[in-house]
């Protein structure tokens, strides 16, 4: 009975927020009238585009509360609404995604009232289910009814509100170029810098050695002491010049990843990473196979930015890395337990984990709720 009446209430809840929406949609139509009224009239025609956003806004709201109860999240396809005011009025209108909504709305005005309906079944699933679930030990018969009707009114939203197929297929073929766009950037921002290190450091350094080694060779007859120890310190800036060379190969494609391969690269990078690391590996070591090395390079990337930010934001002191071969590529999750909230818009290194995964045609997800725990996916398609 405990367990029936929780469901009931998450279901009551549930549909009380349809109600809500329900309700600012009955309100909404008094904006629509006005507006068509002022598109008739020409005067106001500006108001239409807008219009559009609020509805998009409205059934935003009510795609998050679908998903949240049923657990399955419904896509949106709408074009973008900008430019001059000729064209956000023909985007708006033009737009697959502007009908649905509409038909959404005005379905709602007759199937939105249906959430009323739990008032009665409390009081009478109290009564009822009390006497036959409670003392007669029967399965309840009147509160589940709440918990249907959620599902009813979820069922609908998610028929409705789900974009149609040219819709889909338009967002689909806009999608490479946004990543071809992403990929551009991350390739020009590696660019720079590789050109910042070289320049600042490796560059720095064997301009200095050529000078010492021109002062060494000026001395060597009058000062052979003076001579040596400038040699000795040549010596030593070319050392560093090699270390420093080492460090941007090392950044354009890890040399530990062609020696040791991508499970044992991502294990010593756990291993000096400051942090207690659980490395998982499920099928990568079973026949030898790899990956190509653009999918290593990015898939290694993508951990030692999380363990990065993990040891810089979460404030746990334990991650956990599954590195699985799926039948249709390499999938990469970082788990920590920590304060959560990851935010990518922050200035994290989860939009550089973004494009380099987007540039392979990969995906990538973050699920960081206030609190953590905080969990980073990312799925790279590859041929093994």
């Amino acid at each position: 009975m405990l367990a029936t009446l929780r469901q009931a209430a998450r279901a009551s809840a549930h549909l009380a927020l349809a109600a809500v929406v329900a309700f600012l949609s009955y309100i909404f139509i008094t904006v629509l009238l006005i507006t068509a009224v002022c598109v008739v009239a020409v005067i106001g025609i500006w108001m239409l585009p807008e219009t559009v956003l609020i509805i998009r806004r409205i059934a935003g709201a009510k795609r998050a509360l679908t998903t949240r109860w049923t657990g399955r999240p419904i896509p949106e396809a709408y074009r973008p609404v900008k430019g001059p005011l000729p064209d956000r009025i023909k985007i708006a209108v033009r737009d697959p995604g502007t009908g649905k909504d509409l038909l959404w709305m005005v379905a709602q005005y007759a199937y939105g009232w249906l959430t009323l309906l739990m008032i009665p079944l409390w009081p009478a699933g109290l009564v009822v289910d009390g006497v036959w679930c409670g003392l007669l030990r029967r399965r309840a018969l009147v509160l589940p009814l709440i918990t249907k009707l959620a599902d009813l009114e979820a069922n609908w939203s998610t028929t409705l509100l789900r974009p149609s197929p040219e819709a889909l297929l338009e967002a689909r073929v806009e999608e490479p170029t946004t990543t071809r766009a992403d990929a551009v950037a991350a390739h020009g921002a590696e660019l720079r810098r590789i050109e910042r290190d070289l320049h600042d450091g490796a560059q720095a350094r064997l301009v200095a050695l050529s000078m010492r080694i021109g002062l060494a060779q000026r001395a060597y007859e009058a000062d052979p002491e003076r001579a040596r120890k400038l040699l000795d310190d040549a010596l030593g800036q070319a050392e560093e010049a090699l270390s420093e060379l080492r460090h941007v190969v090392r950044g354009i494609h890890p040399p530990i990843l062609t020696d040791r391969g991508l499970v044992g690269a991502v294990r010593a990078l756990a291993g000096s990473s400051g942090l207690t690391v659980d490395v998982r590996a499920d099928g990568l070591d079973e026949d030898g196979v790899r990956p190509p090395a653009a999918v290593e390079a990015a898939a290694y990337f993508v951990v030692a930015e999380a363990l990065t930010n993990v040891a810089k934001h979460s404030g746990a002191d334990h991650a956990e890395v599954g590195l699985t071969r799926t039948r249709r590529g390499l999938r990469v999750e970082i788990r920590d337990a920590g304060k959560g909230g990851a935010d990518d818009q922050a200035g994290s290194g989860l939009t550089g984990m973004r494009r380099r995964v987007a540039a392979l045609d990969g995906m990538i997800a973050v699920d960081s709720p206030p609190g953590g725990p905080t969990t980073v996916t990312a799925d790279l398609p590859c041929v093994w």
